[in-house]
């Protein structure tokens, strides 16, 4: 093995956002850390490569990263310094709709108040109030399961979003604009909008955008990694590639083990080690839907029927509240949609160094069963051709990867679920059990999005899970 020494403080399995953030808070602590990837790169879901044509760099997994500057991990990182910059579209987000207009969710509330009709003043008094709430919550994050700085606050917020979307949609708004908004916004949770707490996560990306944009990384979404790598090398940490670990016994020694894996995974490499309740435990663990995600070389900017549409670096391509839901509803009843809910985005419209002048890129997904083997191409372009007539003859190459294949190429895409498990209410926080990152094994520890926060670019699953090492063993 490859290793620069036969003992480390610290071994880190996986070099994703969370086990590079896992690795540079133990290096931050003084000790010796060591990263191993078995894929010839780093990233794990923050990787990018020329998927179609040459000088086309494209974002293997995620490309649109609003978790990542709400982390007050990574804020307090000289990610700059270390190559980071990040691109800022001139509104977050496009809801495009069929009478040729869109909902524009913008910085200001305002702004985007102006885009959903009627319902403009009770889209401000409700944006507001969770604004007013959230510089007083983000500390939380930091100690998820502490006690609230603020436990009125904290509480008020969380009778507000502990919710389904529906049930936001249905008693918060009365027009089509502000419920396609929250529908698209829900949609990210990869739950049916009838279940709690599809709101949670569409509020608080809502919120996000507000507060702090949903930005690109310029380059790509390997900027992150590279910087995140950079960072710890810095630190004196190491990181060897194209080694895959089929077992801890093949790691060198150390008092601490983060694995950025899921609970399946960990089942396989870390054997007898785990006593058979917790096996069972890690067994009954959940994965949510799937997703055929698409990448596209353009010969132009994707010819949106809004002009606006524009503006945004992500567009919601569904567009009612009852449209998306059922769409939502279908992946999860094992069928797939006619009419899917699209999550596309738009990155050389504000960052041309992904593609050769006048030329462009696009990447967009939609949810479908877990493993699903089904090709979701023409359903997915029928539905931007909805509302960009003329999309298809901009396509030079396009490169597909169906929900099967995803967990080939990364092995925490269990049936292609990109969110590290389902997130419903039973997983939304005790996940993937009520130990969180720690398992009843001394010194074995989870640090991918299994466990909380939860899924996004942020880094928080792997530092939470190396200051809870760091309290225990060192």
């Amino acid at each position: 093995m490859p290793f620069s020494r036969t003992e480390y403080d610290a071994v880190v399995i996986g070099s994703g956002p969370n086990g590079l953030s896992a690795a540079i808070t133990i290096a931050e602590a003084g000790h010796s850390v060591l990263v191993i990837e078995g894929h010839e790169t780093i990233g794990g879901g923050a990787r990018s490569a020329e998927l179609t044509l040459p000088d086309f760099v494209h974002d293997v997994c995620s490309c649109v990263h609003p978790m990542a500057l709400w982390s007050p991990f990574f804020r307090r990182l000289p990610l700059a310094q270390n190559g980071l910059e990040w691109v800022h579209p001139a509104a977050p987000l496009a809801h495009p709709l069929d009478d040729g207009s869109a909902v524009l969710l913008e910085r200001s509330v305002e702004r985007t108040a102006e885009s959903v009709g009627g319902d403009a003043e009770r889209y401000i008094r409700l944006m507001e109030s969770l604004l007013a709430a959230w510089p007083k919550l983000e500390s939380s994050a930091q100690n998820p399961f502490s006690f609230p700085a603020h436990p009125f606050v904290a509480a008020r917020f969380g009778l507000t979003v502990m919710r389904s979307a529906s049930s936001v949609a249905r008693n918060r708004f009365r027009g089509v604009q502000a419920r396609a908004l929250l529908a698209g916004l829900a949609a990210h949770a990869a739950l049916p909008l009838e279940r709690v707490p599809s709101a949670a996560f569409g509020l608080v990306l809502g919120i996000i955008a507000h507060a702090q944009g949903w930005p690109f990384a310029r380059g790509g979404s390997q900027s992150i990694s590279d910087a995140l790598a950079s960072r710890l090398k810095s630190l004196g940490g190491e990181i060897v590639t194209g080694i895959a670990i089929a077992s801890l016994e093949e790691l060198p020694s150390a008092r601490a083990i983060l694995c950025d894996v899921t609970p399946r995974q960990l089942l396989t490499i870390a054997g007898s080690r785990l006593p058979a309740g917790f096996r069972r435990k890690l067994e009954r663990y959940r994965y949510g839907p799937g997703v055929c995600k698409l990448d596209w070389a353009l010969d132009g900017p994707i010819p949106w029927k809004a002009a606006e549409c524009t503006r945004a670096g992500t567009i919601h391509v569904g567009g009612t509240f009852e449209e998306i839901a059922a769409a939502e509803r279908d992946s999860w009843q094992g069928k797939h949609s006619e009419r899917p809910f699209v999550i596309l985005a738009q990155p050389t419209l504000f960052d041309g160094t992904r593609a050769p002048a006048g030329k462009h890129i696009a990447w967009g997904y939609c949810h479908v069963p877990n493993g699903s083997s089904v090709d979701m191409t023409e359903a997915i372009e029928n539905q931007i051709e909805r509302f960009a007539p003329g999309f298809r003859k901009l396509i030079l190459k396009r490169s597909v990867r169906i929900a099967a294949s995803m967990e080939r190429y990364n092995p925490n895409l269990i049936g292609g679920d990109i969110g590290g498990g389902a997130a419903d209410l039973e997983q939304f926080l005790l996940r993937p059990t009520r130990r969180l990152y720690r398992t009843p094994a001394k010194g074995i520890y989870l640090c991918s999005s299994s466990t909380p926060p939860g899924p996004g670019v942020h880094g928080l699953c792997g530092h939470l899970a190396a200051r809870a090492a760091l309290k225990d063993l060192f």
